[in-house]
């Protein structure tokens, strides 16, 4: 039985939820599953935007047959080729044999690497600005290399101003019935996951992002179609703001993200003393164990705050394991731009933080605030100055 929905009267969504993925990519918690999206227009000719992860292939399949509606395809157009969103491709050429795939000269070279069947007589390449009509349809192509992998581009309807923007624009979380953001209160209740999935999946490529967004705010949009999560009808503008502040690193509050890592609970401690003598001092912070919360949380509201706390016990001469995957995390998503104070911990040879220092160092416009706070065993009332002269120099850069 088929589960579709209408965008527009001649487009429809042919995608599906999947709710028991546990880790995206093998590295992202989903506790709210994840949704891979497919539209079908239904011009003179059919023309299918990207098919889905084989986890969903049999509900994809029955969708696209109910929509079709007795027609044959005549396109596939693939904007990307990582395989949640193109590892039907091929069982899709042998359900649809005439069908032609709209791709460019990358995504052809990739889709060789993928499979083993012989799609090269099906496929027709574009290149940026090329145009292809369907009927009353007319669709041109926006190459977003890099945003996030490679081969990336973005189709633009300029009939009726639909972007299928490929993974731009996504969000963590089933679709669960609802497919326009305005279905949802999108801001209070999607936007951490929107903003988690943009970090984690995008946020290293900054710049790359930038020009795709320059690029997008030359066109007329009047809804936009991602891979991933719910498709924008409106307000559309204050989600491109987000993505404008995300993009360039800007940090999105003025606040702190203290994040620790502990064996014993004395680092712990010193965190949750620091944490205090912000809040006394106004800062809002934002706390995190790196041993129980993921990576992914974290990293998300490294790129949310303007400022940044590590405090980290030492282990086995270096920086204990949670704490440096996360660092090093952060180091590889290309974060720029934040203050950022240490806090180590070693009972005979606290070596974390020049460590830590020396992960976070080569990140673009990362300031340090003062120097390491420096605890042996556990805090002892005589660091307490020390650690509000910190707390001290942040609530006053905030202010």
């Amino acid at each position: 039985m088929h589960c579709t929905r209408k965008v527009l009267d001649d487009l429809v969504w042919v995608g599906a939820d999947d709710r028991r993925l546990v880790c995206f990519e093998g590295v992202y918690g989903v506790p709210n599953g994840v949704s891979y999206n497919s539209y079908l227009l239904l011009d003179e000719k059919t023309v299918l935007f990207d098919t889905v992860d084989k986890a969903v292939s049999q509900t994809f399949f029955e969708n696209i047959s109910y929509a079709l509606n007795g027609r044959t395809l005549d396109y596939l157009v693939i904007t990307h080729m990582e395989p949640d969103h193109a590892a039907t491709v091929q069982e899709l050429a042998l359900h649809y044999p005439g069908v032609k795939l709209i791709c460019n000269a990358k995504i052809k070279t990739m889709l060789a690497q993928y499979f083993d069947m012989n799609l090269e007589e099906s496929e027709i390449v574009v290149k940026e600005g090329d145009t292809i009509s369907f009927g009353r349809h007319e669709v041109s192509f926006v190459m977003a290399p890099m945003v996030h992998w490679p081969e990336v581009m973005m189709a633009y309807d300029k009939t009726d101003g639909v972007l299928f923007s490929a993974d731009a624009f996504g969000t963590f979380g089933a679709l669960n019935g609802r497919l326009f953001a305005d279905e949802t209160d999108f801001f209070t209740e999607d936007l951490d996951e929107a903003r988690r999935y943009y970090t984690n999946i995008v946020g290293k490529y900054g710049p790359q992002v930038q020009a795709a967004l320059k690029k997008v705010s030359a066109l007329d949009i009047k809804l936009v179609c991602p891979l991933h999560g719910f498709v924008w009808r409106r307000d559309f503008d204050k989600y491109l703001e987000k993505y404008m502040l995300w993009s360039s690193y800007a940090p999105e509050e003025k606040g702190v993200m203290l994040a620790y890592a502990s064996v014993y609970g004395h680092t712990e401690n010193a965190a949750n003393i620091m944490a205090k003598l912000l809040v006394e001092r106004g800062v809002r912070v934002r706390m995190y164990d790196t041993s129980v919360t993921p990576a992914s949380y974290i990293v998300s509201d490294a790129f949310r705050c303007s400022h940044l706390i590590f405090a980290s016990t030492t282990y086995n001469a270096g920086v204990f394991v949670t704490m440096e995957n996360l660092l090093r995390d952060i180091a590889a998503h290309n974060l720029q731009g934040r203050k950022v104070a240490i806090l180590e911990n070693g009972s005979w040879a606290p070596t974390s933080g020049k460590l830590m220092r020396e992960i976070l160092a080569p990140l673009k416009n990362t300031e340090f605030i003062g120097e390491n706070i420096t605890v042996r065993s556990s805090v002892k009332e005589g660091q307490l100055a020390e650690m509000e002269a910190v707390a001290d120099a942040i609530a006053a850069d905030i202010k």
